[in-house]
Formats: structure tokens, C-alpha cells, sequence
């Protein structure tokens, strides 16, 4: 047999041409609890023959290679368990996603909590048996027939939809094949950490007009330790849903006669508006100005703009005298045309346009969740337009900006992204390319540590992406900026240079929380409603301990509502117990506790959110009013400054 050199680890190793890399790295000391190779960068099976010279290392389970590979394998353990148990069910697909898994199903009838249960039990027996797994490439017609005979059409329509080139790879385990590309484990006893978590509907291939298929969700570990860590955050999470923490604090709600658009109530009115004011306050300090632009518009503005033909499907569109008109699903569009109103001149530069209009969006009544995806919303939107010259200063002020922001709401586990063109874009090359160095090149000054996402910017630009992960270790995209690339030119604006020439304007497009909605919801969740003071809808609540102390408690509220306080009272005749408990179910900041003694002595005994139980000493009203008022400023309005560099 011939001989073929092999590094690993940086040292080279000799093995016969068809050797796998399992047995390689098991000669070379090198493979360790791997599940799974790399060899020459690509993932491969331990169980791959290796046919050339080549770089190969194993992929342990607590990489996220590993994780990806144990959390695939176990969805094909899944598809194995439910075909063992319910027989008359088809596979479709099951791909590994964030913190998981799914596998969706065709079967006569809904799964059951029961079911879970009794499958998982079967996950765990077939993991034991110790089924190796084994890789084959099928003739593609051969295959389709076979799936066809097993009763398994949507495994043969997939197949029907590959490119002819690609290869039709088989794993198979025990009784079960499955269609895969792979890598997989190199056997089923390597699957001993996982939990299937709960199931829902889904269509197949995600389109409403496809048949109703049942998704059941799960998760893996390398460990069992690992595992139950996430199954603690996976409850916690529960309880800090939004969808339920939000209505349980009176703040929104939602309801079927407006689908995917909240009602917000009072108290949420004043989170929500709390929000604005806080954005309004960084764009007094970072020089945007504020407009207000048409929420309808006819047609002819999205197909100049370019999203006609990439976004019309996820828009609300009508027709009235005879003309067709889009509901606003974003701001940039009009913004551009009103930048074209008027001649504008290099001195004019940078113009920074800030918007808070509604804007729609037709989600599909599948994919609507609470906050998170809604079809009405608002954004702290803008669009920079300026010369090429202050691209990077806009930058530079937007990530100061951004700092600035994490910073007020307590933000620290932030990673940065740079998102690259995607397969279908507009505008030219040669633009895309300087707009990705000069968004690369203006973290790298501004020393921020960021990865890249191939394929991932808009349509009109590549996009910087700030991924904030919350207190259940979830990412969220909260900031980002773009580069647009087309619209411009596509709208024809322009600038009188210093030379008295005809220029096109940059544009760039920025938004630091996003849409507010979304935001309000990642807060909720990551403070489980516990907001900040200056955020809180009521931020005091003053109890009395008898009526004869209720004059003296409305009276305090009177004091901390003339300086600003979003103070109420609770003078119902109830026990103070009952009280207190009560406005910490209701994540009131601040309690003010008055009885016969702080009549007397004009006072209150204060309890702040993180005191222990007996609060703090007796405090003069005055006082206390002057301690809250200046601790509920919001951030922006008590002079904060951009953070220092990262």
C-alpha cells in the first residue's frame, strides 16, 4: 500500500493511504474523546479513509465543531427513536441550531408530553447499544427509489432537489439511514448528555402553503454537567419570558384582532416613551436631527430604492385611485428621497437623519413571537448621509454612541460581527469591497476584536453587528451599522463639492436599539423586569402602615412627582406585609414605608431594590426626595460621555 504524510499537532506521522483519520490519530496518541476530525480544515468523520498528504487534528465534544457534530448525531438518534416507536412517521429534516437541535415530522397525529418522554426513554436505550455509524455514497436514482419504498417521500423529494453534482451521502445506525452530509460520531454510546425539550408545528420547507409537519426540539451536551446547566437556564428562561413578565407587570398585551402589533398599556406607554427620550438625549449630544417621514408611500419609491423587488413579499401593499402603495417597512428609502430635496453643498455634510416612525412588516402568522417578531414597530433609526472623507469620524462617533449605550443599561458580553455581501445584493463590486475594509479597518483603530459573517449584510450593504448575550447566555443583534452600496445612485443625490464638482454622498445606515419593541423585550428578560431606576414605569411606591399616616404618604408622592418622580401610593387597608410583597411582585424600585413615627418626625423609612429586609435607617422626606429625583435622571440628561476606548 502507498504511504501518505500526515501532520498533526505539528508533527509528522506516516499512514497507508486508506487509513482513517480515527486510527491515525489513535497511532499518534492524538484522538482523545474526539468525536469527529478535521483534515486540511474540512470536518470529516473519524471513520473517513484518508487518501493524501494532509493537516488533520481531532475535534473534541467541548469545541463547537464537537457540539455541532454530537448535537446532529442526536437528532438522527431522535428521527431513530420516534421511526422505532411510531413507524407510520416521516422524516424530513433535522438540523442543529442554536443551543440544539430539531427534527421535524409527518404523522397522523400530535405528539404528546407523553410521547417526549417515552422517545427520550428510547434515545437512551438505542445510545446504548453502541451502534457504529457508518458513512456510504448512494446512486442518486437508486436512492430515491429506496426512500420511496420505505415510505419516506419527503427524504426522496429532497434528494430530487440536489444540484446533480453533489454527492448523496447515507448514515446509517443500526435499522436506521438517514440522508446527511455529516460528520457524525463514531457511534451511538458517544451520545449520553441530552434532553428533548418540547415540539411545535412547523411547515415543511417553511412555506404556510406547505403542509403542517411537527417539529420536536431538543439539546446535547459533551456532559451531563453541561446539559443540566442549560436545562437550569432553559427554566429560567421560562420565567423570564416576556410574554409573560410583560403582562403580569401591566405593561403590553397582545391579542388576535391586531396580530403581531402589542397593545401597550400605561405603565408600558412610559417604558416605551422613557426609551425615546433616553435615544432623543444622545441625538441632542451627537448632532442627528429628528424628522418624521410618509408612512405610505406609492411603489414607485420601493422599486427606485430597490426593495420592491427583494422585500415586497414582506410588505402590506394596497391600491387606491387606481395606484399601488406600500405600507413603510423602513425608514431608508424616504429618508433618501428627502435628502434629495434641495441642493445641498460639502458644508451641509454630515447630515445625520433620525426617525422614529411606525414602520409594518407582513411577518408570517408563524414566525410572530411576543416582542421579538411583530408586524408594527418602531425603531431608533438613522441614516448618516456624508462625504467619503467623514465615512470613518461617522463610524468612530456611531461605536462611541454604542459604548455609551451598553454601558447606561449595563451591557458587557458584547461580540462584534462583520456581516459580508450576501449571494443576492445590489450595487457595485468594486462599492462592497471598500465598504467591508473601511468597517473592518474602523473597529480594528477603534480596538474592537470582531469575526466575520460571509454572506450575512443587507442587500444594499455590508453590516457591522453588535451580539449582546444576556444573563441565560442567549445572543441577541442589538446595534448595527451599514454601508449602503446602491441607493445613492439609485436615487441619484448629490453634493456640490469643494471643487465645485457634482459628488454622491456615502450613506450610512445605524440603529443602536434597534426596534424598540425587541429591545423591551430582551430587557425584560434580562433583568426579568427588575429595570433600571431610571427606566422603571414607577420607580416609588410610598405605603402607609395606617390611616392615619395616608395624608403623610400622598403627601410624599405630591414632593416626588413636583420633581419628576414617577411616584403612587398604596393606601389600601391592607396589612404593610401584604403591601411590600405586592410592589416587589410588581418590581417597584424603590418602597417608602410611612406609620405614626414618620408623621411625627416628617419622614420615611426607605427600602431600595437590593436592601436586605429591615431597608434603610429612617430618612427625612426632604431628603429622600432629593436622593430619588437625582438617582431617576435619565442617563442621557445628566451629561454621560462616550466611554473610553475598548
Amino acid at each position: 500500500m502507498s504511504e501518505i504524510s500526515i501532520d498533526i499537532r505539528g508533527e509528522r506521522t506516516v499512514a497507508q493511504v486508506g487509513e482513517t483519520a480515527g486510527a491515525v490519530l489513535d497511532r499518534a496518541g492524538g484522538r482523545g474523546d474526539a468525536v469527529g476530525a478535521r483534515f486540511d480544515g474540512d470536518l470529516i468523520d473519524l471513520s473517513r479513509p484518508l487518501e493524501r498528504d494532509g493537516t488533520l487534528e481531532a475535534v473534541s465534544p467541548k469545541t463547537p465543531d464537537g457540539l455541532e457534530i454530537l448535537r446532529h448525531s442526536t437528532a438522527h438518534l431522535l428521527a431513530q427513536a420516534v421511526k422505532r416507536i411510531f413507524p407510520a412517521a416521516q422524516v424530513t429534516i433535522g438540523p442543529v441550531i442554536e443551543d440544539g437541535f430539531y427534527y421535524d415530522f409527518a404523522f397522523e397525529r400530535p405528539f404528546t408530553p407523553e410521547d417526549l418522554e417515552k422517545i427520550e426513554a428510547e434515545m437512551k436505550k438505542i445510545a446504548k447499544e453502541k451502534h457504529t455509524v457508518v458513512r456510504t455514497v448512494g446512486d442518486r436514482e437508486q436512492t430515491i427509489a429506496r426512500f420511496e419504498e420505505m415510505g419516506e417521500a419527503y427524504k426522496a423529494e429532497i434528494i430530487r432537489g440536489l444540484p446533480a453534482e453533489e454527492p448523496i451521502t447515507l448514515y446509517t445506525q443500526g435499522e436506521f439511514t438517514d440522508l446527511c452530509r455529516g460528520p457524525h460520531v463514531p457511534h451511538t454510546k458517544k451520545l449520553a448528555a441530552f434532553k428533548l425539550t418540547r415540539v411545535a408545528g412547523a411547515y415543511w420547507r417553511g412555506d404556510e402553503n406547505n403542509e403542517m409537519l411537527q417539529r420536536i426540539y431538543g439539546t446535547a451536551f459533551a456532559d451531563k454537567k453541561e446539559l443540566k446547566e442549560h436545562l437550569t437556564l432553559l427554566e429560567e428562561a421560562k420565567k423570564r419570558d416576556h410574554r409573560k413578565v410583560g403582562p403580569a407587570l401591566d405593561l403590553f398585551s397582545l391579542h388576535p384582532v391586531a396580530p403581531g402589533i402589542p397593545f401597550f398599556h400605561a405603565k408600558g406607554t412610559i417604558l416605551y416613551n422613557t426609551l425615546v427620550e433616553y435615544v432623543r438625549g444622545l441625538y441632542e449630544k451627537y448632532g442627528y436631527a429628528e424628522v418624521m417621514t410618509p408612512q405610505l408611500y406609492k411603489s414607485e419609491l420601493f422599486k427606485t430604492s430597490g426593495h420592491y423587488d427583494s422585500y415586497k413579499d414582506d410588505m402590506f401593499m394596497l391600491e387606491a385611485d387606481g395606484d399601488e402603495y406600500g405600507v413603510k417597512p423602513m425608514n431608508c428609502p424616504g429618508h433618501v428621497y428627502l435628502f434629495g430635496q434641495g441642493k445641498k453643498s460639502y458644508r451641509d455634510l454630515p447630515i445625520r437623519m433620525a426617525d422614529f416612525s411606525r414602520l409594518y412588516r407582513l411577518e408570517r402568522s408563524g414566525v410572530l413571537s411576543g416582542l421579538t417578531r411583530v408586524r408594527g414597530f418602531s425603531q431608533d433609526d438613522a441614516h448618516i448621509f456624508c462625504t467619503p472623507e467623514q465615512v470613518d469620524d461617522e463610524f468612530q462617533s456611531f461605536l462611541a454612541m454604542t459604548r455609551e449605550v451598553y454601558d447606561d443599561f449595563g451591557f458587557d458580553d458584547v461580540e462584534v460581527a462583520v456581516e459580508t455581501k450576501p449571494e443576492k445584493y445590489i450595487g457595485e463590486d468594486v462599492l462592497w469591497e471598500e465598504a467591508e475594509r473601511t468597517l473592518c479597518d474602523g473597529l480594528t483603530r477603534a480596538g474592537f476584536e470582531y469575526t466575520m459573517s460571509p454572506g450575512d449584510g443587507a442587500f444594499y450593504g455590508p453590516k457591522i453587528a453588535f451580539n449582546f448575550r444576556d444573563v441565560l447566555k442567549r445572543s441577541w443583534t442589538l446595534s448595527t451599522l451599514q454601508i449602503d452600496c446602491a441607493m445613492p445612485d439609485r436615487f441619484g443625490v448629490s453634493y456640490v463639492t469643494a471643487d465645485g464638482q457634482e459628488g454622491r454622498p456615502a450613506m450610512l445606515h445605524r440603529a443602536v436599539l434597534g426596534s424598540l419593541e425587541r429591545f423591551l423585550a430582551i430587557l425584560l428578560e434580562h433583568t426579568a423586569g427588575d429595570f433600571p431606576l431610571w427606566l422603571a414605569p414607577v420607580q416609588v411606591r410610598v405605603l402607609n402602615v395606617t390611616d392615619r399616616a395616608a395624608d403623610h404618604a400622598r403627601g410624599v408622592v405630591e414632593r416626588l412627582r413636583d420633581r419628576g418622580v414617577r411616584a403612587e401610593v398604596d393606601d389600601r387597608n391592607e396589612k404593610l406585609g401584604f403591601k411590600i410583597r405586592a410592589a416587589e411582585m410588581q418590581k417597584i424600585p424603590v418602597i417608602a414605608v410611612v406609620g405614626d413615627k414618620e408623621v411625627e418626625n416628617e419622614s420615611v423609612a426607605p427600602r431600595w431594590r437590593g436592601d436586605d429586609q429591615k431597608g434603610r435607617p429612617p430618612q427625612a422626606v426632604g431628603a429622600f426626595v432629593d436622593e430619588v429625583s437625582a438617582a431617576v435622571a435619565v442617563p442621557g440628561k445628566r451629561g454621560s460621555t462616550p466611554l473610553a476606548d475598548a
